[in-house]
């Protein structure tokens, strides 16, 4: 049997965008994935595995040791953005993420020190339902149905 795909949640603060995310994922692509997540801390992780995650890690050190597991990174634009999320991402934990080889699927959320230009005001649950929905498509080839 092939392995399944691993996808790879990063979230920071309590964790409710990689949540949603991974809630998402396990609703459409179910156990034909492992979902790993990743939080800052231990609040955003604990979030994401009662969501549905297999597996998880917290802080800094986790997100820089094992971002480049999975097949598709999942999360928040500000998962790139050195300082974004309150402070709670590093520039080494952002620098992780964009190094990482794997394809990235981000949301495009504004923060309060940065705002995207040319964005239309879209609900978070639309932008979440879009980026599963463009996972489950780079996944095609890849899962069993």
């Amino acid at each position: 049997m092939q392995n399944k795909p691993i996808i790879v949640v990063v979230d920071g603060l309590g964790g409710g965008i990689g949540a949603q995310l991974c809630s998402k994922v396990r609703q459409i692509l179910g156990s034909r994935v492992e979902i790993v997540a990743l939080g800052t801390n231990a609040a955003a992780t604990e979030q994401i595995l009662k969501a549905g995650a297999d597996r998880g890690a917290s802080g800094e050190n986790a997100i820089r040791v094992s971002i480049d597991t999975g097949q598709v990174i999942l999360g928040p634009l500000g998962i790139v953005l050195p300082d974004s999320m309150m402070g709670e991402i590093t520039p080494a934990m952002a620098q992780a993420v964009m190094a990482a080889r794997c394809k990235k699927i981000l949301l495009p959320v504004n923060q309060p020190h940065f705002t995207l230009a040319g964005m239309l005001s879209v609900p978070l649950s639309k932008l979440i339902d879009e980026a599963v929905g463009l996972l489950a498509s780079e996944l095609a080839d890849v899962i069993e149905k």
